[in-house]
């Protein structure tokens, strides 16, 4: 939300009550507390009939500063709040005539004490990291609608970009937009999103987390040019100032702070088949699919029911239709029997003709307003309810539905929608505030469908398939993108939506391969498979037609299985990556600036990721199969064509359909394994290490885990000369060992 126009004027609605100068503070516990005038103070009688804002500075963990800024606090502020990890670190408190000093771990704030000067500046150690100053703190007043906001400034240096803020499909770098913190259903293809995370980072290498879950507006640099403007309705504003050194180090700062992903289980990385959306079919449908998949020898390993497993008008009442299914727990079993996993479609939606809504009317359990009645919509589903997940008998209630599913054959559930939850005359359970529970209301709603997973399945066995996202969300994986278009735009701002969300530590990402709306060209399908499968899930979804590659042309079916094979065989260095992601927080997929923070070239790359520490993937988003990509310095290898390529600028390629860059990153270990049909299996048996260039002197290692993320086989590489030297512990220690060229060579695990 914008309060000015231009630098020097202020909307002719707004009055603004600024932050000026220090007028005092206090210390209680860990906790510092500044009280800031609206006016420069001469004179005793210059504190009357003036407003005041206050600051509190605390610490919830080493290198997270919290900013607490609140005009009258006599008014009511109501959560819901995001669950924070509070670890009571050591802080340090420094005071002079000039300034004071608050410090956590390497992490300071110094609040200017100087008359007329108000200002705190952030520091990581000596390095200014950002800072607040001069009309930047401020609680703004409309005097046509009577509403008041909170507002806070943070600067930007020269060269300083911003990233984040959940699922964007708008320009990867934020800088000039205008965000808003609103979750909606509106497809991939506009400024709205589904996963709104009030959380942003620089590439200077220190986040801002803005805790609180309502209609915050963020303003990139698009209000004042060289400032992240955000503000929230009410009389209190609160942040963290998040300092992990690094893009990568805060984002591992970040997960500690709100929840790092859980470990999802290792089937679930291979490849997903859906019926599609409006689509027609049954038993002998989805079938035909799996033996489909099957002769032509593409490895299948999760198949997925959308809505119309369920009687139409009727989502959600959790029952099979058994006009289409009649014995579903046999077919279940069949499919089982065929090695598949199943996962059914469900949302938080509960139809008025579904036998639930009248159960769940009566028990309470469904979301009421003001004046007791249940809140109603004809939206989606005719006379449709919501589930109130404040109340923890309607969160069992709920999980009871699902339970039985879970004993008739379901292995996970894609849990869609969670965006379109009202904020007008509405009272939760719980009591929470409407507006804040618009965005909160999708975390208790995956939260409740994990858990029971987790406490049905066991840990690292559950998995979702989730639109919808807030912060905290990542702890309960996997998210996917969305609603986008059958075309390469709309495969390239897919990639951007996940390289926002990634800033965010979720872990886990996938989309829709091919697009969901319309039906893609058989060129497009097969670049997006390409793209599909190198991403940490990998699900073939559509809405009104099927996603099954002999639709679109026998090479499709050829690309399709060469790359899910070539995931299967990937699985040793991409599960190592995922239980890297679950322990440290740092998120499989990363845009190029985290992993190559001192490389300028990759500030502002959106068509190219890091998959894990050591692959470079580039996919192709042109019909001709040019592709333009960056390297940074140092000799890569592509995994596909065999082929070392020297870094340190751009490169300009041609590939066809089964070929793109996916490159090994220079003086790394690439573990591979020696099965291709499945992503769960042994992955220290049969496994191919392959060393990557290495400089003279370098030094590098790779750990291989079994499928409960135990590291099984370790391998340490050391570059002396023209002698590359090679320890590895675990396995049976048979190894043999081939020169794959300019001192790189695959050592085979027998």
């Amino acid at each position: 939300m914008k309060f000015t126009k231009g630098y020097w004027q202020i909307r002719d609605e707004i009055t603004p009550l600024y932050a000026i100068e220090y007028g005092d503070s206090k210390i209680l516990g860990n906790c510092l507390t500044v009280y800031a005038p609206a006016r420069h103070i001469e004179k005793r009688g210059d504190c009357l009939n003036l407003g005041m804002l206050t600051v509190r500075l605390s610490s919830p963990m080493e290198n997270v500063i919290k900013v607490s800024v609140s005009h009258f606090e006599g008014t009511q502020y109501k959560g819901p709040f995001a669950e924070i990890t509070d670890e009571n670190p050591v802080i340090h408190m420094e005071e002079t005539e000039e300034e004071i000093i608050y410090r956590t771990g390497k992490t300071k704030a110094v609040i200017d004490k100087r008359p007329d000067s108000w200002g705190i500046c952030f520091y990581d150690g000596d390095r200014k990291l950002t800072n607040t100053g001069f009309h930047n703190i401020a609680c703004m007043s409309n005097g046509d609608s009577g509403r008041r906001f909170m507002v806070e400034q943070l600067a930007l240096d020269v060269d300083e970009f911003v990233y984040g803020l959940g699922e964007r499909f708008t320009p990867f770098v934020k800088n000039g937009q205008t965000v808003e913190m609103w979750n909606e259903d509106g497809g991939t293809a506009s400024e709205i999103a589904y996963k709104n995370v009030p959380f942003y980072i620089t590439n200077i290498g220190y986040g801002i987390l803005l805790d609180n879950e309502g209609d915050a507006s963020f303003e990139v640099a698009s209000e004042k040019v060289e400032r992240v403007q955000f503000s929230v309705e009410g009389e209190r504003l609160d942040y963290y100032v998040i300092n992990g050194g690094t893009p990568k180090g805060t984002i591992q700062t970040y997960t500690e702070l709100t929840g790092k992903p859980a470990l999802p289980p290792a089937w679930s990385f291979g490849l997903w088949l859906s019926t599609s959306f409006t689509t027609d079919y049954d038993e002998a449908t989805t079938s035909s699919f799996i033996q489909g998949m099957a002769d032509r020898d593409i490895p299948l390993h999760v198949f997925h029911f959308d809505c119309f497993w369920m009687e139409a008008y009727e989502w959600c009442n959790f029952t099979w239709d058994q006009k289409t299914f009649p014995d579903p727990k046999e077919m279940l079993k069949r499919y089982h029997d065929r090695g598949l996993k199943i996962c059914v479609w469900i949302n938080p939606y509960i139809a008025q003709k579904s036998p639930l809504f009248a159960e769940g009317m009566k028990q309470g359990y469904l979301l009421k307003k003001n004046n007791g009645d249940v809140w109603q919509t004809d939206l989606w589903q005719a006379g449709m309810g919501l589930v109130d997940f404040t109340n923890r008998d309607a969160v069992s209630w709920y999980q009871g539905k699902l339970k039985i599913l879970l004993h008739m054959g379901v292995d996970c559930f894609k849990t869609d929608f969670g965006e379109r939850i009202p904020v007008k005359d509405i009272a939760y359970f719980d009591g929470s505030d409407p507006v804040k529970m618009h965005n909160y209301y999708t975390y208790l709603y995956n939260q409740a469908v994990f858990e029971l997973l987790e406490k049905e399945r066991g840990l690292g066995e559950a998995v979702l398939f989730a639109r919808s996202a807030t912060v905290g969300s990542q702890k309960f994986p996997v998210h996917w993108g969305g609603d986008c278009s059958a075309n390469y735009p709309s495969m390239a701002e897919t990639l951007r939506s996940g390289l926002s969300l990634s800033c965010a530590g979720f872990g886990f990402w996938s989309h829709d391969i091919s697009g969901f709306e319309s039906t893609a060209s058989a060129d497009v399908y097969k670049r997006w498979c390409q793209f599909g499968l190198m991403s940490s899930h990998s699900r073939l979804h559509g809405s009104s037609s099927y996603r099954v590659p002999w639709l679109f042309d026998d090479e499709a079916c050829e690309v399709l299985r060469k790359f899910v094979k070539l995931k299967c065989r990937l699985m040793p260095y991409l599960y190592r990556q995922a239980v890297l992601s679950h322990e440290e927080g740092i998120p499989m997929m990363r845009p190029m600036f985290v992993e190559f923070p001192e490389d300028r070239g990759c500030d502002a790359l959106d068509k190219q990721y890091m998959m894990g520490d050591s692959l470079l993937i580039a996919p192709v988003f042109k019909e001709s199969g040019e592709v333009d990509y960056y390297l940074p310095a140092g000799k890569w290898y592509n995994l596909l064509t065999d082929q070392f390529i020297e870094g340190g600028g751009w490169q300009k390629e041609h590939h066809d359909f089964f070929t793109m860059p996916l490159l090994v990153r220079p003086n790394s270990i690439l573990a591979m394994g020696g099965c291709d049909d499945r992503p769960d299996y042994n992955y220290s048996n049969g496994a191919t290490l392959y060393l990557s260039v290495f400089e003279d002197g370098a030094k590098t290692s790779t750990s291989v885990t079994d499928l409960d993320g135990n590291i099984v086989m370790t391998a340490k590489a050391r570059r002396e000369g023209d002698v590359i030297f090679l320890h590895v512990e675990g396995g049976n220690g048979n190894w043999s060992y081939e020169t794959l060229g300019d001192k790189a060579v695959i050592v085979v695990i027998e």
